[in-house]
């Protein structure tokens, strides 16, 4: 395995994959927390059930597609989720959107789930399905990323690699404290992340069209050198706009 040119993949299945999960775990921990773990982890489980049908199911599929067409599909969504993440990032970090906090989420989840009715006996539905709910959405998201950042030839497994670090660093974490991870530098992360996935699309997309990328691979890091230094500058342009003429929040602290 080149370990230069799969290094890229791991970092951005991992940190991607992390704030993903991190996501998840905020809803899981009020669900079992406020409805029982019994409930919580039941759907948790079905979800991640699921989801390992669908890589069985749509893995080989996959290897059936000529590898230039889903480059060129796969880039092209990757890049608008990309700068999805990427423009929430800028303007959160000018100041224009307020940050994303896991310890608010985490009490305005176990707020709503104490209103609801509480449940009877058996199993707690509404337990099993906000569990499975959370852990299915954001897990549908982590395939997506693996799957696009490893639409390489040779980097599906890498990206594996980093999305499966990812997991086991949340769900330790989250045996270990009990709590919502609200320490962890989210926004920061998800500004890389928008900048890794941004500039991952940006290659497979050249790639699916035949482009010629100088230095191959190595190109990645020009791209992400590239998203990074517009980003930043986008933080800058909006902070003087902001200070002017103030944006109007957008209204997704997600």
């Amino acid at each position: 395995m080149d370990w230069h040119h799969v290094w890229p993949v791991i970092l951005a299945a991992f940190l991607a994959s992390l704030v993903e999960f991190v996501e998840a775990l905020t809803v899981v921990l009020a669900v079992g927390t406020v409805r029982g773990w019994r409930g919580a982890l039941a759907g948790t489980g079905i979800a991640l059930a699921t989801l390992c049908l669908i890589v069985i199911v749509l893995g080989p599929a996959l290897t059936q597609i000529p590898l230039t067409y889903v480059q060129l599909v796969v880039g092209a969504l990757l890049l608008l989720f990309g700068m999805r993440w990427l423009r929430k990032a800028v303007l959160r970090a000018a100041g224009v959107i307020p940050l994303h906090d896991e310890a608010a989420t985490f009490a305005k989840e176990t707020a709503n789930l104490r209103g609801l009715a509480q449940a009877g006996p058996g199993w707690d539905k509404i337990a099993v399905t906000a569990a499975f709910k959370i852990t299915m959405l954001e897990g549908l998201e982590v395939i997506f990323i693996v799957i696009a950042v490893g639409a390489g030839p040779g980097l599906l497994l890498p990206a594996c690699f980093g999305a499966l670090a990812a997991l086991l660093l949340v769900v330790a974490l989250g045996l270990l404290l009990h709590r919502p991870i609200a320490t962890l530098p989210e926004n920061t992360l998800k500004f890389a992340v928008g900048v890794l996935l941004s500039a991952f699309g940006t290659f497979w997309v050249g790639e699916g069209i035949g482009a010629a990328w100088p230095g191959e691979d190595w190109s990645i890091l020009a791209l992400t050198f590239a998203f990074l230094l517009a980003a930043l500058a986008a933080v800058h342009l909006c902070k003087q706009r902001a200070g002017t003429q103030p944006l109007r929040p957008t209204g997704d602290a997600s």
